[in-house]
């Protein structure tokens, strides 16, 4: 084997497959892909621009960014395919399943050395392979590895606020279009297959405005101008319907106050004018006036009328006369008459 191995003809084959063209293709792409990936790890750097409400960034709005902008396409191609090959794991493969299975291996083969040795020669198999130290977690490497998964999950949090307030609108309708597909798509595709579309949409969308960036960038220019074109037209519209309304109002509300102050003229008028007053004044005294000439007139004339004067002669006829009789006079009883008082006016 050494001989074959070290012959000429055996160097001369492995010289040509380590400097043929397949080898330097492969060393170039691998030199490529690596440094590809060093620049997407150089590039997570919390970004200038901060958010509306002024408060920064994580720096995996900036790693992302990088990552789905393709400015590194094997980084990005990689990326991709791991992310399909993961949701498709999940699917097909029972990881947990597997991973119960050698954690139960592991333990029954430690469990048995250890045993076994034990009984056999007294030591057990699985000490002697026990480490001096064990390992542990060194702080500054907790504390990278804590703040990193904070900025992750603040990463998420953060870009869910911008996209429900608006902040960039592109991203809050490609938000909303994704989400109103989900609901019709989820009645009928399972959820691996969802997050297997989102994520090839995900990947394949800026990928397709890059490639045909000009194109999409004068449609959407032209899509922008027509709306703007026909949002200034509905405006001047609405502007011009709403001082129609205005005025109208103004001229109903102008003929309606007109005539409710007239009212009120003609009502204050009837009730405080002088010669109303005069009027008024003149009635009364002359129903003072005829209720005292009823009281001074009226009942005296009434009792002379029914008390007539009685007779001064006497009846010889039946009855003689006295000799020394003075004839009777009889004086009519005038009753008295109080004064009536006048009528109290209100």
């Amino acid at each position: 084997m050494d001989t074959v191995v070290n012959s000429p003809n055996v160097q001369n084959m492995k010289q040509q497959v380590q400097n043929g063209p397949v080898a330097q293709n492969v060393k170039a792409e691998t030199a490529k892909t690596r440094n590809e990936f060093a620049d997407l790890a150089n590039a997570r750097r919390t970004p200038e621009q901060p958010a509306a409400t002024g408060q920064p960034l994580t720096h995996y709005h900036s790693l992302f960014y990088r990552l789905l902008s393709w400015k590194n396409p094997r980084a990005t191609t990689i990326s991709f395919l791991a992310s399909l090959a993961f949701i498709f794991a999940a699917r097909y493969l029972n990881f947990f399943g597997y991973i119960f299975k050698a954690l139960y291996m592991i333990l029954f083969v430690t469990a048995t050395a250890e045993g076994v040795g034990k009984m056999a020669f007294g030591k057990g198999f699985t000490s002697q392979f026990r480490p001096r130290q064990y390992f542990v977690i060194p702080k500054a490497s907790l504390e990278r590895l804590t703040d990193d998964v904070e900025q992750f999950i603040n990463f998420f949090v953060i870009e869910i606020q911008r996209v429900i307030f608006a902040e960039n609108l592109p991203a809050t309708v490609a938000a909303f279009l994704a989400s109103f597909i989900s609901y019709f798509l989820i009645k009928f595709v399972p959820l691996w297959g969802l997050a297997a579309i989102g994520t090839t949409v995900l990947y394949m969308a800026p990928l397709i405005y890059i490639s045909n960036k000009e194109l999409i960038d004068s449609q959407l220019e032209r899509a922008s101008n027509m709306v703007n074109q026909q949002a200034h037209q509905i405006r001047d519209i609405a502007a011009q319907q709403t001082g129609n309304a205005v005025n109208t109002f103004q001229n109903y509300a102008g003929e309606y106050t007109h005539l409710a102050q007239d009212k009120i003229n003609q009502y204050r008028g009837r009730s405080t004018s002088p010669e109303a007053t005069t009027k008024q004044h003149n009635s009364t005294d002359a129903h003072r006036a005829t209720l005292k000439e009823d009281v001074s007139t009226g009942p005296r004339s009434t009792l002379n009328q029914d008390f007539p004067t009685a007779p001064r002669t006497t009846l010889d006829r039946d009855f003689p006369s006295a000799p020394s009789a003075e004839p009777v006079v009889v004086e009519p009883v005038v009753p008295s008459v109080e004064k009536i008082s006048e009528p109290a006016l209100i």
